[in-house]
């Protein structure tokens, strides 16, 4: 069987390549439609990510390194792609722990979630054997009981009289997890599983934040109708995957869109 990447490299942002990679997809960006601006939780998503890569400094020595530079191969074609990790931790030169960091409402975005570290796991194995995953997911309103979950269902269909309801109420957290055998939760670090074929998660609530962070440092003003964009089961675009080939790629898919959110969160920071 043919492998799908080859020739991966972590490195820092300041890695000649890769900021060449960069200022290339600033030429390929620059005819394409404008970035929407980014909505309130996506701006609480980046400030949550912040505080909790502190959190993990605080206990663990954080790596600058990363991006992971690889190719993915596509029959004879071989793309080159950059994935932007949220928290790296190298234990020693043959271990790697690698943190995906994800503020979320919905229980089923556990399963992209991990759907990316395997990706990721799959290709650090090439540079470190042992490759341990975690993740820290943030919950901003994820359905804890099925009585929860049926007054969500409820809510949306209120506040949505013109669009045909789902058909089904929102999972719950104990839904999701019970049918990903290789997730175990855990309440601190020291906790987390040893065995790097499993996946380790650790829940933090908007409070948790709240305490690391303070409030005044956080955008909570979420508009009652805005939704979480995009579907954790059917969208495929991850979005610190970034890609280099003779097609443009589209917004999800390169490191510029990227930067031009972060600056955009920065001035709505400001």
């Amino acid at each position: 069987m043919t492998t799908r990447f080859s020739r991966p490299r972590l490195i820092d942002e300041t890695d000649q390549r890769y900021r060449a990679h960069v200022e290339q997809m600033k030429l390929l960006r620059s005819n394409q439609r404008a970035i929407r601006p980014p909505r309130t939780r996506d701006l609480f998503g980046s400030e949550a990510e912040a505080a909790l890569r502190d959190w993990l400094a605080q206990q663990i020595t954080l790596s600058e390194r990363r991006i992971v530079e690889y190719l993915e191969h596509r029959g004879r074609q071989a793309v080159t792609k950059y994935r932007e990790l949220d928290a790296v931790w190298i234990l020693d030169p043959k271990t790697i722990h690698v943190f995906e960091i994800k503020a979320s409402m919905k229980a089923a975005s556990l399963r992209r979630a991990i759907r990316q570290l395997r990706d990721t796991q799959t290709i650090l194995r090439m540079l470190f054997p042992k490759v341990h995953t975690t993740i820290l997911l943030v919950d901003t309103g994820i359905p804890q009981t099925p009585e929860e979950s049926a007054a969500q269902l409820a809510e949306w269909i209120a506040t949505h009289p013109d669009r045909p309801p789902p058909n089904e109420p929102p999972p719950t957290l104990a839904d999701v997890l019970a049918n990903l055998p290789q997730v175990r939760r855990a309440d601190s670090l020291a906790a987390l599983p040893d065995d790097p074929e499993l996946v380790g998660l650790i829940r933090f609530s908007v409070d948790d934040i709240i305490a690391l962070a303070g409030a005044e440092n956080l955008h909570l003003d979420w508009d009652e109708d805005e939704e979480e964009e995009g579907d954790a089961e059917t969208s495929e675009a991850a979005p610190y995957i970034y890609s280099s080939s003779e097609s443009e790629p589209d917004e999800e898919d390169n490191p510029l869109a990227a930067a031009l959110r972060k600056a955009m969160e920065d001035r709505a920071r400001g």
